[in-house]
């Protein structure tokens, strides 16, 4: 692949109608400054583009709940966020806000191009229609059961429990957020894209093309859609707050959100080209550009298809080469819910532990969301910090800062000869380096993070051999190596720790009283001649104590609907009983409906040693094409029995938080093997 001559870096616009929690760093803004502060180390021209989403439902939504304007919403939350991504160290070059002058006019211009080159199409249909408040609804001011998990607290544009796309017309039971009533039916136009005019062109594009590069859960998503077919999405909405719709017959009408947003990184580029004399379309119309989105999984269907048939309907915009989304960062054994206010504000985090940015940058990086949901739990911010920042790379830099300048008054050693595998030592840390900057072009963050946490475990264990304080009056030649050498690693840590811990590596610097090399030096033996002065040692870091975490977990509101107590448990059964069950692991060869019955599933399951039949009523739960290849837990020898003229010979076994959810092994193993 062709190297490209610059980068165009976007994280997901936030919604300026709340703060930043923690699961919105994780997923799609310490991932994305990582990846840049890397680039900008290995002197690659990079643009890092984001800014405030200030438009859609959910905004005028919790204005009108507040009895206040839209307006004075994104204002306050748009000052708020942009301080605090300052304040944590995320490092955009420009913050934009999509409610800016410059904005309305390119996404205007943008839907208006495609207007006229036919690219829309303009239909009337039915749409929900609040008669109390005499309003048309937009998708996010309308709830109801969601038809594929069941949660009875989906949007009209998105299940929040399961991730789904959805239409308002698919909710179960319906309900008008503003009257709390069921809404009416009324005719209205729109105009819409029709997306199914476009499968081809992306099947060839992401299907085809980016099996290999693209991460699997980002893949299998978009494949997911499309094998389902596209269907026509509606680029206007009826309401009052946004970008007003710029042809005829759009009065009181507004751009959807999912076309306003993406293009805010457009216009985000252009003010920030105004601003430093710079062609904002070398950004996003040179082949020389290479396009990246940093985003949350419940963004990967619009990233991933919508805006990119936009852009490329609208023409001679680039694509984007890679789309790393993260999955989910769940708090405390349970789901964020900022209205439950369970929830890490970054804001109050700042307030609560100053000048300690790094130290949650380490924990969200270590267990960054990449592939699966994680969790971030107060004690084990607790545990990382004092066992691998304090313990591991603050002791390492100690050591050496502190006997350096205890033996040699703070300046550098001489080297002397290879006593201790200095040589060998020095490989092991340029390999861990190479891995470093594979796993970060790879988007693979955690293991980016590992790889540099092992290079303070090799400084670590070579004082802890060595034993430079026992040698002094004996061997002080040999404490001259073992210190010059160290002094080289900790070198070393300054380089590659920057994309992690920014603010730690400014502070170590400034210890080494050392310049910032490119990246490209890193690999020398030597980053730091002898007879170099450097400065009076400091700590890197301080323990985290009991008292700090105990009151970060008194402040969540834990809310939890059901108590231990209030859990039902059925009857005891014998030991003889449960071994009589017969428990194997499956998987899912085909998957199919069943003629009139709106909850079973028809599953074809092979067990390794058979292929059997069964059906399960999942299939509000779950589509079928979305299943198939799905390792599964099933009961065996229950007794078979006819099910809608279909004999069903076993049980696939579900938990169930909500929705339904399948019981699978955490590891690959073999197809029949006993679950006992």
């Amino acid at each position: 692949m062709k190297q490209p001559k610059r980068y165009t870096v976007t994280s997901a616009l936030p919604y300026a109608n709340g703060p930043l929690h923690i699961g919105h760093i994780a997923g799609a803004y310490l991932p994305a400054d990582i990846f840049v502060r890397y680039l900008r180390q290995k002197g690659e021209e990079v643009l890092y583009i984001c800014g405030s989403d200030e438009h859609g439902a959910a905004i005028t939504l919790r204005a009108k709940k507040e009895n206040t304007t839209p307006k004075a919403i994104v204002d306050q939350y748009h000052e708020l966020n942009k301080k605090v991504f300052s304040d944590f160290g995320i490092a955009f070059d420009h913050y934009d806000r999509t409610s800016s002058e410059l904005h309305h006019q390119t996404a205007a211009e943008f839907f208006k191009k495609l207007d006229q080159e036919g690219k829309f199409i303009k239909q009337s249909s039915e749409q929900f229609y609040d008669a109390e408040h005499e309003q048309f609804l937009a998708d996010r001011y309308v709830t109801g059961t969601c038809p594929k998990c069941n949660s009875e607290k989906a949007y009209g544009d998105q299940c929040e429990s399961c991730g789904s796309s959805l239409n308002p017309n698919e909710l179960i039971n319906p309900i008008s957020t503003l009257s709390g009533k069921a809404p009416e039916k009324r005719t209205t136009s729109h105009w819409y894209l029709p997306m199914q005019d476009y499968e081809n062109w992306l099947k060839e594009w992401i299907v085809d093309g980016h099996k290999s590069d693209w991460k699997s859960n980002v893949y299998g998503q978009c494949k997911s859609w499309l094998d389902s077919g596209l269907q026509p999405r509606a680029m206007t909405r009826d309401l009052d707050w946004g970008v007003k719709v710029p042809v005829e017959g759009g009065e009181g009408k507004v751009l959807y959100v999912w076309l306003d947003a993406p293009i805010g990184y457009i216009s985000a580029t252009k003010k920030w080209a105004q601003e430093n004399n710079k062609n904002w379309e070398d950004y996003w119309k040179s082949e020389e550009t290479e396009l990246i989105h940093f985003i949350g999984k419940d963004n990967i269907v619009f990233h991933c298809i919508i805006f990119p048939i936009l852009l490329k309907a609208h023409g001679n915009y680039i694509l984007p080469a890679n789309i790393p989304a993260n999955e989910f960062l769940n708090l405390e054994g349970d789901k964020i819910s900022t209205s439950r206010n369970h929830a890490v504000w970054l804001h109050e985090y700042l307030e609560d532990f100053p000048d300690k940015q790094d130290e949650l940058r380490y924990v969200l990086c270590s267990i960054a969301p990449e592939s699966k949901d994680s969790e971030f739990t107060w004690k084990d911010y607790q545990a990382r910090v004092n066992n691998e920042l304090v313990a591991i790379l603050g002791n390492f830099i100690n050591r050496t800062l502190v006997l350096t300048q205890k033996y040699y008054d703070g300046v550098v050693p001489s080297s002397g000869e290879n006593l201790h595998n200095e040589e060998q030592l020095n490989a092991e840390i340029n390999i861990a380096i190479e891995k470093i900057e594979t796993s970060i072009k790879q988007y693979r963050f955690r293991d980016a993070l590992s790889n540099m946490m092992n290079i303070a475990r090799i400084g670590n264990k070579y004082l802890a051999d060595t034993e430079p304080w026992k040698l002094q009056k004996a061997s002080p030649d040999q404490v001259e190596t073992i210190l010059h050498f160290s002094l080289q690693i900790a070198a070393k840590l300054s380089v590659v720790m920057q994309p992690f811990l920014p603010y730690t590596a400014c502070k170590l610097m400034g210890l080494l009283n050392a310049d910032d090399p490119l990246y490209d030096k890193v690999n020398e033996f030597e980053l730091i001649s002898s007879g170099h002065k450097i400065n009076r040692p400091t700590l890197l870091f301080n323990k985290i104590e009991d008292e700090m975490v105990d009151k970060q977990i008194n402040k969540l509101d834990v809310n939890q609907d059901e108590t231990v107590e209030d859990v039902k448990l059925k009857p005891e059964i014998s030991f003889d009983d449960f071994t009589k069950l017969d428990i194997r692991t499956g998987k899912i060869l085909t998957a199919e409906k069943v003629e009139k019955a709106d909850k079973l599933l028809k599953l074809s399951v092979d067990l390794g040693f058979e292929t059997r039949t069964i059906v399960s009523g999942i299939a509000q739960h779950y589509k079928p094409e979305a299943i198939i290849g799905k390792t599964v837990t099933v009961l065996l020898n229950l007794q078979p029995r006819k099910i809608r003229g279909v004999e069903s010979k076993g049980m696939i076994l579900m938990a169930e938080d909500e929705k339904l959810i399948f019981v699978s092994p955490e590891d690959s193993v073999a197809l029949g093997s006993s679950v006992s």
